[in-house]
């Protein structure tokens, strides 16, 4: 499984906005993306920084969405978004205790 991470910072008052239009038009696109596996996000308190996290089944198919749907994603956050997101990467996950993944042996 391959995690891709994204941060980003919202615009002041637009915490509310952000969370409906991600539950109404980003879930279900997410949803609808080949190898799709789960989202995960995280605000700090005052709702201005939010961190995601989409889960896929294959490297690929993360690089893929990041490619081609990743971009509709953002003209759908344009109005929320304050400052550019900051793309961390694709990366494996080791560990999961809900998805049930352990970490294989790591080379020395």
């Amino acid at each position: 499984m391959f995690a891709r991470r994204i941060s980003v910072q919202l615009k002041p008052n637009k915490f509310a906005e952000f969370t409906k239009t991600f539950e109404s038009e980003i879930l279900p696109l997410l949803h609808k993306q080949q190898g799709f596996r789960d989202e995960i996000t995280f605000a700090t308190p005052d709702g201005i920084d939010v961190m995601a996290i989409s889960l896929w089944d294959t490297k690929k198919n993360a690089e893929n969405y990041d490619a081609n749907t990743y971009k509709d994603v953002l003209k759908r956050l344009d109005n929320v978004i304050a400052l550019a997101p900051s793309v961390v990467g694709t990366t494996e996950v080791l560990h999961s205790t809900f998805h049930h993944i352990r970490a294989g042996k790591v080379a020395a």
